[in-house]
């Protein structure tokens, strides 16, 4: 996906895009990394050095084939990404997002999830199903995709262990045939 947005909507208030996340971002990127709200219910645990950092943008954000930053104006304030899958599941990716705490709750990460799911299936064709696992205790992550068109399909229990606790988690997915909004 090439950068989506621009720098103001209609009414001039900053207009959120969908860019590369790259070095140049650790300033931003630190802001929501090292935020034990943001991390909570996140694979990685939170950050606490900017090399620490430095380190994961260029050896894991860099490369992915499917990672941009959440932007207002151009600053980045979260990422969002598709990771794909290969062999029989080459048919479905899974989303994943991150903003900072200081944006929960503005309808921010929903608008990003609804552009990511208006362009990659177009982008990658193979793909026919998007899907996002979620923790059964973040509830505003469950209405960000629910407000984003996915469907909550069911609960896998036991179905990790994140943090040293074995955690339950509800699955969502959207179809490549199913209506965009």
């Amino acid at each position: 996906m090439e950068e989506t947005g621009g720098k103001h909507g209609q009414n001039g208030s900053p207009e959120l895009s969908l860019r590369r996340l790259d070095l140049s971002d650790i300033d931003d990127f630190m802001v929501w990394a090292t935020d034990d709200k943001v991390s909570r219910f996140c694979t990685w645990d939170t950050y606490t050095s900017k090399e620490a950092g430095i380190d994961y943008i260029k050896n894991t954000v860099i490369p992915h084939p499917w990672l941009r930053a959440i932007c207002l104006d151009n600053k980045a304030i979260g990422a969002i990404s598709v990771s794909a899958n290969n062999g029989c599941n080459r048919c479905r990716g899974e989303l994943g997002y991150v903003l900072a705490s200081k944006y929960w709750g503005k309808g921010i990460a929903t608008k990003a999830v609804k552009m990511v799911a208006s362009t990659i299936f177009k982008e990658w064709p193979h793909l026919e199903r998007l899907e996002a696992l979620v923790d059964v205790e973040n509830g505003g992550s469950q209405r960000v995709l629910e407000k984003a068109g996915f469907q909550r399909e069911g609960l896998l229990r036991k179905f990790c262990l994140m943090k040293g606790r074995t955690r339950d988690r509800l699955i969502y997915s959207l179809l490549s045939i199913d209506p965009q909004s």
